[in-house]
């Protein structure tokens, strides 16, 4: 089954990711308390857009990085809002899906960036390429919360 098996925000940029149980989902804003919900994140645009509002990764693809490459990389430093278990997130770009309430549309991948090389690792500029998660837009609003179930 294709659940959420962590939530993750930051109140800023500088800020380290914590942990949630449960998060509410905002259409136009993002998850409430998060940096990007804030317009405090290091990508903040001056317009809000919607490939900022949410960002998803697999837990497969960080467990995956981690062992090829030896380096103790987790979700936190991924700094993806929602880690997913079950679910090929690739396949979801341009596409309507819900987790729990919250209807929510793929709009493209997201790719590892020279920001998070700085922060985790240099590696995961090649190590995660096409495997560093999916920007969504928020299509309807709603609590996601740990376990709920990824349907298409």
């Amino acid at each position: 089954m294709a659940k959420v098996v962590q939530i993750l925000i930051a109140k800023s940029a500088a800020s380290e990711m914590e942990s949630l149980e449960t998060v509410r989902a905002v259409p136009g804003r993002g998850l409430v308390g998060d940096r990007y919900y804030l317009g405090k994140g290091t990508f903040s645009p001056a317009e809000a857009k919607p490939d900022f509002e949410l960002t998803l990764i697999e837990s497969e693809n960080i467990e995956d990085f981690a062992n090829e490459t030896g380096l103790p990389f987790t979700a936190l430093q991924a700094r993806r809002n929602i880690v997913t278990e079950g679910v090929r997130l690739n396949d979801l770009a341009g596409k309507d899906f819900e987790i729990g309430e919250v209807r929510i549309r793929g709009i493209r991948l997201c790719e590892p960036c020279s920001y998070l090389a700085s922060i985790s690792f240099p590696e995961t500029l090649k190590g995660l390429v096409h495997k560093g998660g999916l920007r969504a837009q928020i299509l309807r609003e709603g609590v996601i919360r740990v376990g709920h179930a990824i349907s298409t």
